[in-house]
C-alpha cells in the first residue's frame, strides 16, 4: 500500500509526465529522490477526466514494470493514445484531473463460473475477463459509480472485452479479481 504522500508524489508524476510530453514531445526520466515503493514492480492505470467526463485512461494490469515508470508510460499514453478519444491538447490540461489507480496482482478465481458473483465485492475488486484474444479490464471504481451488482460488473467487463455480456458463465472464460489503491488530484486540492 502506497501511503498518501506517495500518491500524491505519483499524481504529480503523471501530470509532469503529460504535461513534458505535451509541450517537448518527449518522455521524462523518472525523478531521482522518490521513495522507494516506486521502484517495485506494479500494475497501474491512469484516467484522465475532463470536467468530470472521462478524457482517456491507460495502464498495466500486471505489474511488469516499476511503479514509477509505469506511471510516465500510462500517464503519457491517457493523454495521447487512447483511441476511444482525440489527444489531449496542452490548452486543456487546466481542466484535466488525474486518477492514480495502483493495482494488486490478479487473482485467478477458480470457482464455478455460476458462483463468480459471490467471490467479487463491489467497490473492492476489480475485473479482468479473458478468453483466447479477448480481455477486457474494469477497475473497482467502475462498478461503485455506475451501482452495478456483481452480476453486472461481471457482464459489462465482458462487453468490454468484446465477448458476448454470458461469457462469464461459460468455463472457457478466465475471470480474475485485483484491488486497486485509488489517488485522485480532485481530492488533494
Amino acid at each position: 500500500m502506497l501511503t498518501k504522500e506517495e500518491g500524491k508524489l505519483g499524481l504529480k508524476l503523471a501530470r509532469a509526465a503529460i504535461e513534458t510530453y505535451l509541450a517537448e514531445g518527449v518522455k521524462i526520466k523518472p525523478w531521482e529522490d522518490l521513495p522507494p515503493v516506486f521502484d517495485e514492480k506494479r500494475g497501474v492505470f491512469v484516467t484522465l477526466n475532463k470536467h468530470s467526463v472521462l478524457r482517456g485512461c491507460i495502464g498495466y494490469s500486471y505489474p511488469v514494470f516499476k511503479l514509477k515508470e509505469a506511471i510516465i508510460d500510462a500517464a503519457i499514453s491517457a493523454a495521447v493514445n487512447d483511441p476511444r478519444f482525440p489527444p489531449v491538447r496542452r490548452e486543456e490540461l487546466d481542466d484535466i484531473t488525474i486518477e492514480l489507480t495502483v493495482l494488486t496482482t490478479p487473482q485467478v478465481l477458480k470457482v464455478k463460473p455460476k458462483d463468480l458473483p459471490k467471490h467479487i465485492e463491489v467497490g473492492k475488486h476489480g475485473l479482468i475477463v479473458k478468453r483466447g484474444v479477448y480481455q477486457g479490464l474494469l477497475l473497482p471504481q467502475v462498478a461503485t459509480e455506475y451501482n452495478w451488482t456483481a452480476e453486472e460488473f461481471l457482464c459489462e467487463t465482458c462487453w468490454k472485452a468484446g465477448l458476448p455480456q454470458d461469457a462469464w458463465l461459460d468455463e472457457s472464460t478466465e475471470v480474475s479479481i485485483f484491488e486497486g489503491q485509488i489517488f485522485n488530484e480532485t481530492e488533494e486540492v
